[in-house]
């Protein structure tokens, strides 16, 4: 069932920040290893947006390779700490979610988890199972185990504090309260972000203060988007949506830099450190060509996340419409009344450029093609007349197909 503790270490350190201490969780696996029991692995998720990007399943990932080491998965939905709002990285008070945000939010996270983890080996906990129990004197012991002044050793606390930005006493509770969920489900080790590691420690410290075995914090690293430079986020548009189409998600991975598209794979695939270190000499030395790298990363996230067949469509796809030069298999279709216009006013007007001037540039550049021939006339006129249909191709992947009412 389980590789000996030493090599489950070498695979569930490897791409990680902090690992705190990786002496104490050697001896847990040493513990586990011996007597056949697994290991109590919490990873916890308040349930603040209704869909994830894979830049939020690097964790994810991590707890994947722990479970396929034989460990006990606890993936924690933090319906009662949604509602104090974690402030980890924000300058400001995050606003709180009402009860039906929550819900509704919840709903969607085991659909998204269970296309990387085993349902079947994953439980779902909910943390208002235990915290709604508690009563406001056990909340005031629970208080009295941490310091105003430890608090305030919290990066963003301290930024807060010293900008005189307004701090509210219900933030203090929810390190505490997160910490407390790791005394109700005796974690041997919890994961997170790199935002994360203060309120993993309070969780280490506050089962020690109510007589339980410390767990080990084991933090991942943010994932870079596609620009390669900001972290992955939705509002910086350089993500890859878990719930893309494989059609989407197999192209933006396409445009990933072939230096990053290694992080990609460590972080996102599970791959070996062995297997990582030979994958980068061989394209070293030219055994391997990084398109053909690049395709392989971006064929496994979307069998993970669809399917193997959904893969091989995608790339059958994508060779044909740039490595063949072909066309897509759907074309948007948009309707366009008879006439006669300049062909850079008329891909504005479909939103294929934000504006004339930058048609005109992409046409004079060549990278625009009416009917798959190339046009680099800037002042090519369109004549559309009733009845007609055109595809007008723009860069490397806009398609639109006009009909002429």
């Amino acid at each position: 069932m389980f590789k000996r503790p030493e090599e489950q270490l070498e695979l569930i350190k490897f791409g990680t920040v902090d690992f705190i201490s990786d002496a104490d969780f050697l001896k847990k696996l040493k513990k586990s290893y011996e007597s056949k029991k697994p290991l109590r692995i919490k990873l916890g998720a308040d349930p603040n947006r209704p869909d994830i990007h894979i830049g939020h399943t690097v964790v994810i990932n991590k707890l994947k390779t722990l479970q396929d080491l034989g460990h006990h998965i606890q993936f924690l939905i933090g319906d009662f700490t949604a509602l104090i709002g974690d402030p980890s990285g924000k300058n400001t008070t995050r606003p709180i979610l009402s009860r039906e945000e929550i819900d509704q939010n919840a709903k969607t996270y085991a659909s998204q988890i269970f296309k990387i983890l085993d349902p079947e080996k994953t439980e779902i906990v909910y943390n208002s199972s235990w915290l709604l129990k508690l009563t406001s004197i056990d909340f005031i012991k629970l208080s009295a185990q941490y310091t105003v002044a430890r608090m305030l050793e919290r990066d963003d606390f301290t930024k807060r504090y010293k900008a005189n930005v307004p701090i509210s006493l219900h933030e203090f509770m929810y390190p505490l309260c997160q910490g407390y969920d790791s005394v109700a489900l005796e974690s041997d080790l919890e994961l997170g972000g790199t935002d994360q590691k203060f309120n993993l420690l309070v969780g280490r410290d506050l089962q020690a203060s109510y007589g339980k075995e410390q767990q080990c914090i084991l933090t991942m690293p943010i994932l870079e988007g596609l620009d390669g430079v900001n972290k992955m986020s939705k509002s910086l548009d350089n993500y890859i949506g878990v719930n893309e189409s494989p059609k989407d998600m197999f192209g933006k991975t396409m445009r990933v830099s072939d230096e990053l598209m290694y992080r990609y794979y460590e972080l996102l695939t599970s791959i070996t450190p062995a297997g990582l270190a030979q994958l980068k000499n061989d394209v070293a030395s030219k055994k391997k060509h990084p398109r053909d790298v690049k395709v392989n990363l971006a064929k496994t996230l979307v069998a993970r996340f669809h399917s193997q067949a959904a893969a091989q469509a995608a790339e059958d796809e994508f060779n044909r419409i740039f490595v063949d030069k072909g066309m897509p298999d759907e074309i948007e279709e948009k309707t366009f009344a008879a006439q006669s216009v300049g062909l850079a006013q008329l891909m504005s007007q479909l939103g294929m450029t934000t504006s004339n001037s930058e048609a005109t540039r992409l046409i004079v550049g060549g990278g625009v093609q009416v009917d798959q021939q190339k046009v680099t006339d800037p002042k090519t006129k369109m004549d559309l007349k009733a009845g007609q249909s055109v595809i007008i191709k723009a860069g490397k992947k806009k398609f639109v197909k006009v009909v002429v009412s």
